[in-house]
């Protein structure tokens, strides 16, 4: 069902501009968002009307990552370390202490790995595929021009780890500690984070698209020169979040949108006066 909300001044207007609707020049004082094209990013369209905003938001679906595709059984193996363009392949590592490895060019594929713990590691053009990943230690892990497909990381600690200039696609991560990581220059396609830590974390000038944010504190994160295509922001905290004009693009359920009001009016330099 549409909400109804007035918009009586330009100040309202420029928000919803903001969130992603067309300008509004037809010179009246409200417009209606409707679910026509031509579509904003939040799937709505400006039509002038008398005396209200009806605001009819319907995004474009973000799509779910593909989950890893593993076989019922793999081989149970005991590493001592990572070696240089090293592909390890259809297996089981399990309570692995591996911090500090210097290996580049690796490749895990079809792959699980638990109570793995490879902090501070240098990892540079790393390759994962198709592989769960539960209870892991990858904090601080320097991981630039990484390609990540098909994986589910779950109850670990990423806390800043470095995916730079990378790909991930079809990534599900859940129940994480992801602050402070950096996603910088990379392209997110079809990943989830659920539940998850992502305070001060960096999306510096990444791509992202179908990417859902469900859940997740990201208060200081990073999103300046974003670019957004069919995400969603669900049950997120967005305290000093810097690049807030970069969220053009993103679907936000209506409730939130106006409890993040102030967020808004900050970015757009809207100043709060006292009630008379």
């Amino acid at each position: 069902m549409p909400v109804t909300v007035p918009v009586a001044d330009s100040p309202a207007r420029d928000v919803i501009a903001f969130l992603g609707a067309p300008p509004l020049d037809c010179g009246l004082r409200s417009c209606v968002l409707a679910s026509h094209p031509p579509a904003s990013p939040l799937g709505a369209t400006l039509v002038p009307t008398a005396t209200t905003a009806i605001v009819s938001a319907v995004p474009r679906a973000a799509q779910p990552p593909q989950p890893p595709q593993l076989p019922d059984g793999q081989t149970a193996v005991a590493l001592a370390a990572l070696e240089h363009d090293a592909t390890y392949a259809e297996i089981e590592l399990a309570d692995a202490e591996l911090p500090g490895q210097q290996a580049r060019g690796v490749s895990f594929e079809t792959v699980t790995l638990r109570g793995v713990d490879l902090s501070g590691s240098e990892l540079e053009h790393l390759s994962v595929t198709d592989a769960r990943l539960s209870r892991c230690n990858l904090a601080n892990v320097q991981a630039r021009g990484a390609g990540v497909a098909r994986a589910r990381i779950e109850s670990s600690r990423l806390t800043g780890i470095a995916l730079t200039e990378g790909s991930l696609q079809d990534v599900a991560i859940e129940g994480c500690r992801v602050d402070l990581a950096s996603f910088a220059f990379s392209r997110l396609t079809r990943v989830t984070f659920a539940d998850s830590n992502l305070t001060q974390a960096s999306f510096l000038e990444s791509r992202l698209q179908s990417v859902r944010f469900h859940d997740c504190d990201l208060t200081g994160a990073d999103f300046r020169g974003v670019t957004l295509r069919e995400c969603e922001f669900r049950r997120v905290d967005l305290t000093a979040l810097e690049g807030v004009q970069s969220l053009r693009g993103a679907a936000m359920e209506w409730a939130e949108i106006v409890g993040w009001a102030g967020l808004w009016a900050s970015a757009l330099g809207i100043e709060v006066l006292d009630t008379d």
